[in-house]
């Protein structure tokens, strides 16, 4: 099984396909990484060889991934909140930070709706 970047890749998916299992890689950068390592895309994870692992692990060396990523986007939505611009207060009351509108929708970033009981009339 290769483990690249702390990440085990699926045995059986395509090698183009597996990289995008790491956190940071999509479609566009794996396709880079497997041409400047010179493997072929339609490989099968389980058929890479070692030198072929080598060879990814030394083109990805460019590439923020996984950890330090995850590290350094947190805290940049926690610097948007310490400054108190719009963005950083749509992030701190879980609100959508980009524009969209929450008259309807955006219920997965609000979460469930939160039922308001009318009372009878008498």
């Amino acid at each position: 099984m290769a483990r690249i970047a702390g990440v085990d890749l699926p045995r059986e998916k395509r090698v183009e396909i597996g990289l995008t299992y790491i956190y940071g890689i999509g479609l566009a950068s794996s396709q880079k990484i497997l041409k400047e390592a010179g493997v072929n895309p339609d490989t099968r994870v389980k058929d890479l060889t070692e030198d072929q692992e080598q060879a990814i692990r030394k083109a990805m060396e460019g590439f923020t991934v996984e950890g330090d990523l995850r590290r350094e986007v947190a805290l940049n939505i926690k610097r948007l909140m310490e400054i108190g611009c719009y963005r950083g207060l749509r992030h701190r009351r879980n609100l959508p930070a980009r524009g969209q509108r929450t008259k309807t929708n955006a219920r997965t970033r609000k979460g469930p709706r939160k039922l308001v009981s009318k009372s009878k009339k008498k």
